[in-house]
């Protein structure tokens, strides 16, 4: 088949690879320059080095699951040793509280069990009981439902999936991450803090989403952290190569601007059948198949099938403004976003790591302000420094600091003063925290706020994951990979099942991939 790819986003460029492995042609339509979305890298010119550059990746920082980056080389047929490596880090992240206490998150449990211990003077045996059962849920339900579409009857009767129902009630759907964290952990303030921020990975509200979600954990301590060689773009270059190799034509600087279908009982459609295909009213899906796109420059391009990469959300909106829409789907609550600073530091921390969190004193009124739509004055954290691993990525005795907070999703704020406020209030708390004054450090700058989020990527709202999964039964309501509607249009990346962050939109491939066939 001739398959067509609206976004080379992480997922896009997978799907791309998997395709091709299979034979299809295969086209990738990108209206940005270059591939990868979020998961792209960007340089900074040192105000105080004019020569000198700071490198930062622009989005993900954060790399687990590397198995689902390997599985796209096998497929290939391509030695992964030639076009990309890893590491697994001893450091999954550094903790910073303001009462002083700091807490490294050891990627080797008996480790961290001695530094809880010694630390927070408490049994260590606590933090591993945690782990425990986060590992238990996910190997329970984690792979089943992630690795599965939702919206298919054989998932639902596939033993694994059977198995998973009967021991529901061990696996804290019911409960929100919160109340879990705080009955495993059996109330220790720090800890919990330490297991509810895993609920941002995927945009959510710890004191909101299911307690099932309390195996997220498992990816970072159980199957480990991990820190691609030249950072987190090499990912996408990597995926990139591929795909390429494999034969995938890339059109960039091409933009999408709608989807063409017919009714499947008619090889053009007639006068009578365009009425219809324009109109406001509901088609049968039974009667319609995808025929190709449009771009922005009025060019055609037929497709046999079409894989949209694109923010969920958009694709309807903008690419099938006529077709009825899945308007609840499309309306849930919105993921968080986020709010980053990218700083060239001229320092070095030796206290700091490749990934470093400073918690917020108040973590529950912290979200219920980005439930309100706004920030606090105190925010948590998040410093990621790529420098610390790869020494190229900062001049010398300089650092390259990602610095990011969590931020609602653009409901028409104030970005302009909540960026200025926002800014002052992290200089401050990590200048606390760190004894350092960091405001003359800062020796070159660029802010991304949810604006610049949804401007770049195309996520509605900004939001980074699509939806959130507050709503305990989230994971079921996400869209689907396909549509009933239009025979042979797909959707893959963070907007759709079964969520975002780089391994599942990883995974959204595998699923659309299994789809097509």
């Amino acid at each position: 088949m001739k398959i067509i790819i609206i976004g080379a986003g992480i997922a896009g460029l997978a799907i791309a690879v998997r395709l091709a492995s299979r034979g299809h042609e295969v086209h990738v339509f990108e209206a940005n320059s270059y591939p990868g979305g979020k998961l792209s890298d960007f340089s900074l010119r040192s105000k105080s080095q004019p020569e000198s550059f700071y490198r930062f990746d622009a989005g993900p920082s954060l790399f687990t699951m590397p198995q689902y980056v390997k599985e796209l080389f096998d497929i290939a047929c391509v030695p992964m040793s030639d076009y990309f490596s890893y590491i697994k880090t001893d450091v999954v992240c550094q903790y910073f509280w303001e009462d002083g206490t700091e807490l490294t998150g050891y990627a080797d449990s008996k480790k961290l069990e001695k530094e809880v211990e010694n630390k927070l003077g408490i049994n260590g045996k606590i933090i591993t009981k945690a782990l425990d059962k986060a590992r238990y849920k996910y190997n329970i339900a984690g792979t089943i439902f992630l690795e599965n579409s939702l919206h298919k009857i054989k998932t639902w009767l596939s033993w694994g999936v059977l198995k998973a129902l009967v021991l529901m009630p061990t696996l804290d759907i019911f409960s929100t991450m919160n109340t879990t964290h705080e009955k495993i952990l059996e109330k220790n303030p720090k800890l919990v803090q330490y297991f509810n921020r895993f609920a941002t990975y995927n945009g959510s509200n710890p004191y909101k989403a299911s307690g099932m979600l309390s195996m997220i954990p498992h990816f970072e301590h159980g199957i480990g952290s991990y820190y691609p060689a030249g950072g987190m773009s090499k990912i996408t270059q990597a995926i990139y190569k591929v795909a390429q190799l494999k034969g995938v034509r890339f059109h960039f600087n091409t933009k999408v601007s709608a989807l063409s279908f017919e009714p499947l009982s008619l090889s053009r459609p007639k006068p009578e059948a365009e009425k219809i295909l324009n109109s406001k009213l509901q088609i049968q899906s039974s009667k319609l198949k995808i025929t190709g796109i449009k771009t922005e420059n009025g060019e055609k391009h037929k497709a046999d099938a079409i894989v949209s990469n694109m923010d969920v959300y958009f694709t309807y909106k903008k690419l099938l403004p006529t077709l009825s829409h899945p308007e609840k789907t499309l309306n849930q609550e919105r993921s968080t976003s986020a709010l980053i600073f990218y700083w060239g530091i001229r320092k070095t921390f030796s206290q700091l790591h490749l990934h470093n969190i400073f918690f917020s004193d108040d973590y529950k009124k912290e979200f219920e302000n980005l439930s309100r739509g706004t920030l606090c004055d105190d925010p948590t954290v998040y410093v990621n420094i790529t420098s610390s691993l790869t020494s190229s990525d900062a001049p010398e005795n300089c650092e390259n600091w990602f610095v990011m907070v969590n931020a609602p999703s653009n409901s028409v704020q104030d970005w302009e003063e909540l960026i200025v406020r926002t800014k002052k209030n992290i200089i401050e708390k990590l200048s606390r925290i760190l004894k350092t004054d960091i405001s003359d450090l800062i020796d070159a700058e660029e802010v991304l706020s949810p604006l610049g989020i949804e401007s770049k990527t195309q996520s509605y709202a900004g939001a980074l994951y699509g939806t959130s999964s507050n709503n305990r039964m989230s994971a079921f309501l996400r869209h689907a990979n396909f549509t009933s509607q239009i025979k042979n249009l797909y959707f893959c990346g963070g907007s759709v099942h079964p969520g975002g962050g780089i391994p599942l939109c990883l995974l959204s491939a595998k699923i659309v991939d299994e789809l097509v066939g």
